[in-house]
């Protein structure tokens, strides 16, 4: 059925929430797994601290390190599943485009992804990258609340 399936994390709980039911459904139909993080382009004018504290190179690494952190809790959990595993890490300020353009570029048949649930007014101020997935996605998309 599905033979290479995509789970993007952000390392929420919703996430690793998801990375266990996809390690669970990946290693029942024999699929292997691409693992996604995205980290945010750096921008020289910008409100958030993280950006205003660090040049960009530093800014990069952190970003880096941290995706890092997050493929490795998705890569251990395919070893202990007995599932392949491929890691990418993705710089983009549009986590969805990155989600879909993957796995649309890997070949994946299925994205596994989670909700973090925001709905109402919060949704619509936050945006959901998990409804934009949706939206935007040619790929059929399993979503995990």
């Amino acid at each position: 059925m599905y033979k290479r399936i995509l789970i993007p994390t952000d390392g929420s709980d919703a996430s690793n929430r998801a990375i266990g039911a996809g390690m669970q459904l990946a290693k029942s139909l024999h699929a292997e797994v691409v693992a996604l993080t995205v980290i945010p382009n750096y921008h020289i004018l910008s409100l958030a601290a993280d950006q205003l504290e660090h040049t960009p190179g530093e800014f990069e690494s952190e970003g880096r390190l941290l995706a890092q952190r997050r493929l490795q809790q998705v890569s251990q959990s395919a070893d202990e599943a007995g599932v392949p595993c491929s890691c990418e890490i993705v710089t983009s300020d549009h986590p969805y485009e990155a989600i879909v353009d993957t796995a649309r570029e890997r070949d994946c048949d299925l994205i596994n992804m989670a909700s973090h649930g925001h709905r109402g007014v919060k949704g619509l101020l936050l945006g959901s990258e998990t409804q934009k997935v949706l939206t935007h996605s040619a790929i059929p998309v399993l979503v995990h609340r």
